[in-house]
């Protein structure tokens, strides 16, 4: 084990929010592997109902509509518990995703917190020296208006489409 790991698994799921919350679809892409286990089964209003494996292609372009439609995110992630095992890793850290569909309407805004128990496997093509190949939501608390997140999704699908 490197001493920077624990850091650099950290920085990987960091990418991740940033590059959602940026709409750097570039950078969240490059942070994934070829194939991914997605488990976002506790957030009932998801596009991957249950776990599933995606391409890293499919991954992205599944969640680009729903992004490309927000005016807004914003991903905080904390706690970064990590274990390391060689080349691989797990690490779950306390996410909390903030969604603005119309800043200007109150009522536009939908906030989920809990956590993420993501798997890693160490590779140089990352930025971070490490590539997420699972990433498991499980959903704690929601508060806002969920309906925002359909509504989203088909606006940025309308803009990817035009």
């Amino acid at each position: 084990m490197r001493s920077d790991d624990k850091l650099m698994i950290a920085e990987t799921i960091y990418l991740y929010a940033i590059g959602i919350d940026t709409k750097d679809f570039d950078l969240y892409g490059s942070i994934f592997a070829d194939h991914i286990n997605i488990d976002f089964s506790s957030y009932e209003g998801s596009s991957v109902p249950e776990t599933t494996v995606l391409t890293k292609d499919q991954w992205v372009n599944r969640v680009r509509p729903l992004f490309t439609g927000l005016a807004a995110t914003q991903h905080s992630m904390t706690n970064p518990v990590v274990t390391i095992d060689g080349d691989t890793a797990s690490c779950r850290m306390y996410m909390q995703a903030h969604h603005v569909f119309k800043p200007e309407k109150e009522d536009s805004w939908f906030t989920i917190g809990g956590y993420y128990d993501d798997t890693l496997l160490r590779d140089a093509e990352s930025p971070s020296g490490w590539k997420l190949t699972g990433v498991k939501l499980t959903v704690l608390w929601r508060k806002g208006q969920e309906s925002i997140m359909q509504l989203a999704r088909s606006e940025g699908h309308r803009l990817l489409n035009s």
